[in-house]
């Protein structure tokens, strides 16, 4: 089966020796994301909501290049600082995963690399349909 590792180009990939997220076969797993721009700048500090957001659209992108979508999550692990912030992260989440509905997570961590993170999550893919992506990285 034809692995396929989905690079952001940040530079704690090579360093600490993991991919943005990997496919293999009609499985993609992402990495836990924080919310950083192209520079690993952190968005949204202090910001949960624009922190939650920008995670999510960090994972949408990696699974596009993955030939998944958000359509494709079956599920989500949220990691927090603060707990308490599970309502606004939960309202997001909905949002996004209105009609998938994966399987979720919410839990507290004591904190991250970045003191300014709030947030990281993670999310899990299964591309449930035979389409050309499929046939190019093994089934």
């Amino acid at each position: 089966m034809a692995r396929q590792n989905i690079s952001s180009g940040n530079a704690w990939e090579p360093r600490m020796g993991y991919s943005r997220a990997v496919r293999m076969g009609r499985h993609v797993w992402d990495t836990g994301t924080a919310a950083t721009d192209e520079h690993a700048a952190t968005v949204g500090v202090g910001d949960i909501e624009a922190q939650t957001r920008r995670c999510l659209e960090i994972i949408e992108g990696a699974l596009k290049e993955a030939g998944a979508s958000l359509d494709n999550v079956v599920r989500t692990r949220n990691m927090l600082v603060n707990i308490d912030d599970w309502e606004v992260v939960g309202r997001i989440h909905g949002a996004v995963f209105e009609e998938i509905r994966p399987a979720l997570v919410m839990y507290q961590v004591s904190r991250f690399i970045d003191p300014a993170w709030l947030i990281e999550i993670e999310a899990d893919a299964f591309i449930d349909s035979v389409d050309h992506s499929d046939e190019r990285h093994g089934d």
